[in-house]
């Protein structure tokens, strides 16, 4: 079981909480632990989208023009490893399912695989 994070970032501390993570989880905070190429792809497989996994919400979607361009995968990987802000927050992998972003469907379905 494993949380990718912002520390810093006050949704994902709440939901952290909320969800009530056992001992075991890992946790990466992708700010100062940036994820690696090799991450990122074990979480395309999870969720068959990089689209899935990216945030359009991010400062940087708009400041770089790309609310004007028609992104490919390959663009959203791209820019997810190349911020750490493009990634949806936060992303949790209970064995093989993967629970992207913060809504509250989202974290529900999280919560009820980490405590199943």
């Amino acid at each position: 079981m494993k949380i990718y994070h912002l520390s810093t970032c006050d949704t994902c501390k709440r939901i952290i909480k909320e969800l009530d993570l056992p001992s075991t989880c890992e946790y990466q905070d992708i700010k100062t632990e940036p994820i690696t190429e090799g991450q990122l792809i074990a979480m395309h497989e999870l969720s068959d989208s990089y689209e899935a996994l990216f945030s359009k919400r991010a400062r940087l979607f708009r400041q770089k023009g790309l609310h004007e361009k028609q992104l490919s995968e390959i663009d959203y990987k791209s820019l997810i490893l190349e911020h750490y802000t493009f990634l949806k927050r936060p992303v949790v992998v209970v064995d093989d399912q993967i629970f992207i972003g913060n809504s509250k469907k989202v974290i529900e379905a999280a919560k009820a695989a980490v405590h199943s």
